[in-house]
């Protein structure tokens, strides 16, 4: 099993959950998060006076996927989420050794 985590832009939070649920993924966590990468945040201007702004907003998008669904989440993923413009953001996966279903105590693929 693998955790696939997303951090993107807010307004492209909709076109991935939609996808992600066209693919058939049954549920996913949403988070905010801010930061920044290669372009180092912006400066605005406002009524005379320059203002940086250092920690740009994301949304964290968490999925939790078999081996064999990685690949296929990725792919909706990256391409929901492309702009083609710097501030895009990342995707990672990590292995996932456990998963266990609260309520019923399913573990492993059938806890997803």
């Amino acid at each position: 099993m693998k955790l696939i985590t997303a951090i993107v832009r807010p307004e492209k939070l909709d076109s991935i959950r939609e996808g992600l649920e066209s693919y058939g993924v049954q549920g996913l966590t949403v988070s905010s998060a801010s930061g920044y990468g290669q372009q180092r945040g912006y400066t605005e201007v406002y009524r005379g006076a320059e203002y940086s702004v250092d920690l740009l907003p994301k949304v964290r998008v968490e999925v939790l996927a078999t081996d064999e669904q990685t690949d296929d989440i990725l792919d909706v993923i990256i391409t929901t989420a492309n702009t083609g413009r710097a501030g895009d953001g990342k995707v990672w996966t990590v292995d996932v050794h456990e998963a266990i279903r609260v309520r019923t105590g399913e573990r492993g693929a059938a806890a997803i």
